[in-house]
Order: C-alpha cells, then sequence, then structure tokens
C-alpha cells in the first residue's frame, strides 16, 4: 500500500501543485472545451485605455499649489478685498517685472548682489572649513578651536552689524563680511559633525590596510564626511541669501536690497515683491545646483528617494 493510500486525506504533491494554480487556468480551460464543443471562443472584457489609471506627472503635482495660490491672489485683488497698497496683484506684479527688466535695472541689481554673495561664500567657506579640519582631525584643535566658535555662534550675527561699520566704514565690506559670518558658522558645524561622525570600523579597516594618517583622511576621513559637508553649503546658501538682504540695508547704492529700500520708501509693494521673487528664484538655483554637486560625489551612497 503506498503512502497516499495509507494517509487518508493526504494528497500527493502533484495534485497539491494543481490545486494551488490560480483560478485562471480553470477559466482557460472552460474556454477551451467550450470552443472545442463548437460553442465558438470566449471573449474576455478589454478594458479600454482611456478607461486606465493614468499617474498624473509630479511636476504637475507640484505646480498644483504655486498656481492655485496665484489663483487665488489674483481673484482677491481683483473683487477687492486685497487693496493695491497692501499687496499689488500678480499682473501687476508682472508688469512691474518687465518694465524693470526691459530698463536694465533688475539685472544690474541681480549682478551686484550675486558678487557680493559669492565673494562672501568663498571667504566664509574656506574660514568655516579650515576651522572644521583643525578642530574635527586633532583633539588639541578641538579645545582650541571648537569652544571658541560654539561661544561666537550663540551670538546673533545680524547683531554684529553695527561693530561691522564701526570697524570696515559703510562701504562694501560689512555686507561681505556679514555674509561671509553666516557661512562660515554652518559650515563649520556641518563638517565638524560629519568628521566626527565617520564610523570608527572604518578608520581600523583603513589602519589595518596600512593607510598612514594623512591616508586615513584622504580615503576615509574626508569622504566619510563629505555628506555633512553638502548639507552645510546647502545651509550657508540660504544664509548667505538672508544675509545679503540685511547687509543690502547698510547704505546700499546698488542691488536688490536697495531697491527694496526705495520701495518700501514709496509703498511700491510691487517692486518688493519682485525683489522677494528674485531672492527666492536664486536661492532655488543655488539649491539646485547643490542638489547636482551632491549627485555627482556622492554616487557612491544609497539613499532613501520616498515612495
Amino acid at each position: 500500500m503506498s503512502l497516499d493510500q495509507a494517509v487518508p486525506g493526504h494528497t500527493p504533491p502533484d495534485t497539491a501543485a494543481d490545486a494551488a494554480r490560480p483560478s485562471l487556468s480553470k477559466g482557460v480551460k472552460a474556454r477551451a472545451e467550450s470552443a472545442s464543443r463548437g460553442g465558438g471562443p470566449v471573449l474576455d472584457r478589454v478594458v479600454p485605455v482611456s478607461g486606465r489609471r493614468r499617474s498624473v506627472p509630479r511636476w504637475l503635482r507640484r505646480a498644483v499649489g504655486p498656481v492655485a495660490l496665484l489663483v487665488l491672489w489674483q481673484v482677491l485683488s481683483a473683487s477687492g478685498a486685497l487693496e493695491e497698497d497692501i499687496l499689488a496683484s500678480p499682473g501687476t506684479i508682472a508688469a512691474t517685472a518687465g518694465d524693470l527688466l526691459s530698463d536694465g535695472t533688475l539685472p544690474s541689481a541681480m549682478l551686484v548682489s550675486l558678487q557680493r554673495v559669492a565673494v562672501g561664500l568663498v571667504l566664509g567657506g574656506v574660514t568655516g572649513v579650515v576651522l572644521a579640519l583643525a578642530s574635527g582631525l586633532s583633539r588639541l584643535g578641538e579645545d582650541l578651536v571648537d569652544a571658541t566658535v560654539q561661544m561666537l555662534r550663540s551670538i546673533p550675527w545680524v547683531g554684529v552689524i553695527p561693530l561691522f561699520i564701526i570697524w570696515l566704514g559703510i562701504g562694501e565690506a560689512p555686507k561681505i563680511a556679514l555674509i561671509s559670518l553666516g557661512v562660515a558658522f554652518h559650515l563649520y558645524l556641518n563638517v565638524y559633525a560629519g568628521i566626527r561622525g565617520v564610523d570608527a570600523q572604518l578608520v581600523e579597516a583603513g589602519t589595518s590596510l596600512g593607510l598612514g594618517r594623512w591616508g586615513l583622511i584622504r580615503h576615509v576621513v574626508l569622504p566619510g564626511a563629505l555628506p555633512g559637508a553638502m548639507t552645510g553649503l546647502r545651509y550657508s546658501l540660504a544664509t548667505a541669501w538672508l544675509a545679503l538682504v540685511f547687509g543690502e540695508q547698510v547704505n546700499a547704492d546698488d542691488g536688490l536690497g536697495f531697491l527694496m529700500n526705495q520701495a518700501r520708501e514709496f509703498f511700491r509693494t510691487d517692486v518688493i515683491v519682485v525683489c522677494l521673487v528674485v531672492y527666492a528664484i536664486l536661492g532655488l538655483i543655488a539649491d539646485f545646483l547643490v542638489r547636482t554637486l551632491e549627485r555627482l560625489l556622492l554616487q557612491w551612497r544609497p539613499t532613501f528617494t520616498g515612495q
């Protein structure tokens, strides 16, 4: 007597596999038997392409919020609920932006502001990175540098504008110094945290492979700190634009801040909003450049991109 006959209810392996198959195979057999009996082929219901679910492009989903805000803004302005003296309508702002572009006022102001940000970013970036390397790579450097930087970081950097004016005058120097100060703190904190956040096991592995101190710094520590440096760069760019707004309030005769000061005196809300939009666009462009740099330099790091 076989095992299948001796054990009641036991299903042979082949029979169990057939029982586990989807019911779709039964439907296929039924249609085949119906066609063999002369009943003709059985046609399945075909779902039209237009009835299938289509995913909305991501750029379109991201544009819904800003477009809805602009529409609401325009409706409130057209109905009179939002007066021009309080906030100009989107149509008026667009016309003002066109006038400022056509007469060259806005491009000239943008160029001056970009130069100030670029110089301040370079000076502050170099200072912050050098201090972070000195503090992160050496305990002696940490003892000498970190406490001083943390103390200065707790001081509101906007509050030192009067001192910068006394020390550096009212020219370009205090504006660039203010931008450099804000940039240096962000880069210092993130680069320092990136260096100290490198896995100790990677350092031990590099040491076992024969790497010396400078070899470890070059091949292990600095690449491990690079993600933190990129994050610090993004924060630094945002801080640079914020510092530029405050810096250009100090006796500026050109730049986006100068345009905003003039517009404030004449209650030109349209010009103020145009300058704010330009600040936002420049900030988005800077963030896009940093993201591109991250993709190029951090290709080795797997990241979660959302679901």
